[in-house]
């Protein structure tokens, strides 16, 4: 060891080993941000805004090229851009992670009801689009277990939108917070977005307001992993009675 060190080859080896894992890590990181940035970015659900579709607990994927790139589709939204480039428009009934309008940073998720010129409505916990009134059929009640562990029952529909795409929506009665409101006209370039948890939600119809094209984030994909909640990060033994293994890789509609 003693006559290597003197020929001075240990410490090279050493160094270059060191540098190679430097690399190695770097070239790691950089490739993870260009899928996150460009192709797929993982988000969790935190709240029930979304229940049926979305489940506290629930993770999912964001296709980031659904809708185009803005400075919003990377990290931060460190990239100095405005508008979008390579844009695609989203589709009424698409399930959206967005930037919040008024500061431009917190994620949301919500389900794009309004389109740009559209007018949209509230009445007795009817939506309205343009004038026609939103078709809902009747479901079996929606039951679940809430944030504080007791079971809930919940009046559930399913809804269809004017170009036919359906989907679940929760109704705990017609005359709630949000279950009349004004008459809303998207201005051009922004969206009108509500959650399928209709009575507790806050989309458009509250503070959220219209969200602009450029905040889209992406669209929401596929669930990849589900938990309930119950058991703690070093409860090693309760994660497999916590997961809901049921919803691993359902794709949201």
């Amino acid at each position: 060891m003693a006559q290597t060190t003197i020929n001075g080859k240990a410490a090279p080896k050493k160094q270059e080993g060191f540098l190679e894992t430097v690399q190695t890590v770097i070239y790691a990181v950089l490739i993870a941000l260009v899928i996150r940035s460009l192709a797929f970015e993982p988000f969790n659900i935190p709240s029930g805004s979304m229940i049926p579709t979305l489940l506290e607990g629930d993770y999912l994927f964001v296709s980031k090229f659904s809708y185009g790139y803005s400075r919003h589709s990377f990290p931060l939204s460190i990239m100095p851009m405005s508008g979008r480039v390579l844009s695609e428009a989203p589709e009424r009934g698409d399930v959206i992670v967005f930037k919040l309008p008024r500061d431009n940073k917190t994620d949301y998720i919500k389900r794009l009801i309004g389109l740009p010129g559209d007018t949209i409505q509230v009445k007795d916990g009817r939506v309205f689009i343009n004038n026609e009134i939103v078709e809902r059929e009747r479901m079996d009640d929606f039951v679940y277990t809430d944030r504080f562990g007791s079971m809930r029952r919940v009046t559930q529909y399913k809804e269809t939108l004017p170009e036919g795409k359906q989907h679940l929506i929760l109704e705990e009665g017609d005359s709630k917070s949000y279950d009349n409101t004004r008459e809303y006209v998207v201005p051009a370039g922004h969206y009108f977005m509500m959650g399928d948890n209709r009575d507790n939600s806050l989309d458009s119809r509250a503070d959220v307001g219209f969200v602009p094209d450029e905040n889209l984030v992406g669209r929401a994909e596929v669930l990849f992993f589900s938990t309930d909640g119950t058991a703690a990060i070093w409860e090693i033994w309760r994660w497999p009675f916590a997961m809901r293994f049921n919803r691993f890789f359902d794709r949201i509609i």
